[in-house]
């Protein structure tokens, strides 16, 4: 196997990542023109939203399924079908049932594609897992910054639902194209890396969920990912709090808003984030670069809480929350493949990945919290205390987790070779 194979591979998994992006974020481009031609509160339209984020979340366990049987071409396939229906579908919309469904069948397209292309960097690069996967995951969490402005701009020249249509049949079809160009790696085509702890040994869902590590693992992911949605989600209303959300901010070459280039620096640093920390990881270790990672979350946005109120420490502290968080995306889906193996990673990550849709129905707490306490400084604590805790638990529990269990997997032979060995003593 030439080393451009698997290059080609994850080139392939970031076009279909970039084309599946635009489904969650270039959505808020068009719900304000779906208000100003329905007429319908815009808090009814954003159900669509989170329609789209549960499917997407809470199928995953199944898709994984699939994904292990049938391989990465049939379900990017599959999902390029459905993300191109699902504009088309909104396209057409009169109703809000319309745009749910729309949403519903999107959740399922993107979870089949973002699922699949994690899955298969995983098993083309266990000796750089983290930043195979980082840089797919990047092409998601950065995927929409160059379509962004033609849709916009097609918004306001041709409509909204012409913008559907077009992008959906464009994105749809470039999606299935790339699709046949995915392929699973033959064992001769991959090599385990020496740097970080890994399984010789492919676990099942059972087995996995079976093991102390695995639920450790749930809990951390779920303290992380609640916390940074939970700052991602209120960031708005947060600077609007702090009394920096309008400040113009001049940096020179640009003047803009703080609250808006906030958020455009969210997308810089998700997309930086995913394959530096990957990186790191795969020369340092997972645990150790959890370790630094979610103490840096922790740490930045107990500094937000503290020092927001000046707008350019509003961005730069937020921009510093960002990098920290977009890289549980690589790290945990690297842990998973180097614990538990990759034959059947397609169900544990899964399986793994709900704790996102678990830590979606925790970010309304916020809000109770908020209006509980009168200030947004107690949310903003609540949430580095998860982070903190995660970080605790990385270096603490994990670490030594981990290097029991890989010990465990390389000495215990897999269940089903337990039982034919189990059945010959017995013969």
């Amino acid at each position: 196997m030439s080393e451009s194979t698997r290059w080609i591979q994850i080139v392939v998994g970031v076009i279909c990542m970039i084309a599946t992006a635009n489904i969650q974020y270039a959505w808020t481009l068009f719900v304000p023109e779906i208000q100003k031609t329905f007429g319908w509160d815009r808090a009814a339209i954003q159900v669509a939203f989170t329609i789209f984020v549960l499917v997407q979340t809470w199928l995953t366990p199944i898709e994984g399924y699939f994904i292990d049987k049938y391989g990465p071409r049939v379900m990017v396939a599959i999902g390029a079908v459905f993300i191109g229906l699902a504009w088309i579908l909104n396209s057409q919309a009169t109703s809000l049932m319309g745009f749910y469904v729309g949403a519903a069948v999107g959740g399922v397209g993107v979870g089949c594609i973002y699922a699949t292309c994690i899955n298969n960097a995983l098993k083309w690069f266990p000796d750089r897992r983290g930043l195979a996967v980082g840089l797919t995951a990047g092409g998601y969490g950065a995927g929409s910054a160059a379509t962004i402005l033609p849709i916009a701009a097609m918004i306001e020249s041709s409509g909204f639902q012409s913008t559907f249509l077009f992008f959906g049949l464009l994105q749809g079809g470039l999606a299935f194209v790339a699709a046949w160009f995915l392929r699973s790696p033959e064992k001769s085509e991959v090599k385990v890396s020496e740097k970080v702890f890994q399984t010789r040994r492919d676990y099942t869902l059972k087995e996995a969920m079976s093991t102390k590590l695995f639920w450790l693992m749930f809990l951390m992911f779920i303290c992380v990912v609640t916390g940074g949605m939970m700052a991602v989600a209120q960031l708005g209303v947060i600077a609007q709090d702090l009394g920096v959300k309008n400040f113009k901010v001049d940096l020179g070459f640009v003047a803009m808003a703080a609250l808006p280039l906030a958020l455009m620096l969210d997308r810089i640093m998700n997309g930086i984030s995913r394959p530096l920390f990957g990186w790191i990881s795969d020369n340092i270790g997972r645990e150790k670069t959890m370790l630094i990672a979610f103490t840096l979350e922790g740490l930045g946005i107990i500094a937000l809480g503290y020092f927001g109120h000046n707008p350019y420490a509003f961005l730069i502290l937020s921009g510093v929350v960002f990098l920290a968080w977009g890289e549980v995306y690589s790290l945990f889906s690297a842990l998973a493949g180097d614990a538990f193996g990759t034959k059947h990673i397609g169900k544990i990550y899964g399986v793994l990945y709900c704790a996102k849709g678990i830590g979606a129905l925790f970010v309304p707490v916020g809000n109770l919290l908020m209006e509980a306490t009168g200030t947004w400084a107690t949310v903003l604590y609540t949430v580095a205390a998860m982070d903190l805790f995660a970080a605790f638990l990385a270096i603490v529990a994990l670490r030594p987790v981990l290097a029991a269990h890989v010990k465990r997997s390389t000495i215990e032979p897999p269940a089903a070779e337990q039982s034919r060995q189990g059945a010959l003593a017995g013969a």
